[in-house]
């Protein structure tokens, strides 16, 4: 790996070096670097690009890499993967993809991800996208996540876009059966022209099947952001959403929620905020000496991390 794909790798998984355990490295479509082993396998998928990720029932403390990096213009990526998670297994996914375009032909990648969890088993996805370059060259990232819960099992999901992406569609959806717990945080930054849509559809259909959805956006400049969110309670459930967002600039933020009661004891809530920087913040921090651009910047930081 030369110095951006190092830097890339840096940025979307915290690695300054290929990990030890279980990893797959995706590099402008192609795998180059994996490792595997009785507990947790990586096997290329035979009818298209990606791969079958299988954990084995009671797998404890594993962790797994699976970064995406794309360094060609014009390069687009397409990539199916599928994890198979077995009953009771604890595990760690660490995702993502960064994207280099210094060219002026528009690159992108779209990771359409299929979870599969067994009973009892407990799943935290970590999954963070950049895009770095030239500003005006199109470095496109669709994620699509499929999750599907068996009973009492638990996925957190932590996503983030870091900035420099100049269009993303962002698809999840879920099923959950009895007493299964899913909880999603958000975090995305747009700026300049850019655009970010984000959606999540859920159906709880289980018996105490339980949902929680944090998103925390900031769009500055010119760039636009959409948030939908359709949440379906077909049984005795918990479903709640959480859209805020920070405006600046001539940005616009738009939040869609739909909720969806099926059943007489299904509770669900949603909550949306959106609004500039309180003008008190920027104040307090002026009192150490800072500009106004050095303060926002100060309190966007702290609101995305």
């Amino acid at each position: 790996m030369n110095k951006v794909d190092k830097e890339l790798l840096t940025q979307i998984t915290n690695l300054h070096e290929v990990p030890q355990g279980i990893y797959n490295i995706r590099k402008n479509g192609e795998s180059i670097g994996r490792h595997s082993d009785s507990e947790v396998e990586i096997i290329s998928k035979t009818d298209k690009s990606g791969i079958d990720i299988t954990v084995q029932a009671n797998v404890k403390n594993r962790s797994i890499h699976i970064p995406v990096i794309v360094t060609m213009g014009g390069f687009n990526d397409l990539v199916y993967n599928d994890f198979y998670i077995g009953e009771n297994a604890e595990i760690i996914i660490v995702a993502g993809c960064g994207i280099h375009n210094t060219s002026n032909n528009p690159s992108s990648h779209n990771g359409i991800h299929t979870f599969h969890l067994g009973k009892g088993s407990k799943v935290k996805y970590i999954e963070k996208h950049l895009g770095i370059g030239k500003q005006e060259t199109g470095k496109i990232l669709n994620p699509i996540t499929k999750i599907y819960m068996d009973e009492t099992s638990e996925f957190e999901m932590e996503t983030f876009q870091l900035g420099g992406v100049t269009y993303s569609n962002r698809v999840t959806t879920a099923r959950l059966k009895a007493k299964a717990k899913l909880n999603i945080t958000e975090k995305i930054l747009t700026t300049e022209n850019q655009t970010a849509i984000t959606r999540f559809t859920a159906n709880l259909i289980g018996a105490n099947s339980s949902i929680n959805i944090i998103s925390r956006s900031v769009a500055k400049n010119q760039s636009k952001q959409k948030f939908l969110s359709n949440i379906i309670g077909k049984n005795e459930c918990f479903g709640h959403v959480e859209c805020d967002g920070i405006l600046l600039d001539n940005a616009t933020i738009e939040s869609t929620p739909k909720i969806l009661a099926k059943d007489v004891n299904a509770r669900l809530v949603h909550e949306a905020a959106i609004g500039k920087i309180a003008g008190d913040q920027i104040l307090k921090l002026k009192t150490l000496g800072l500009t106004n651009e050095e303060a926002e910047e100060l309190i966007i930081r702290g609101y995305l991390k």
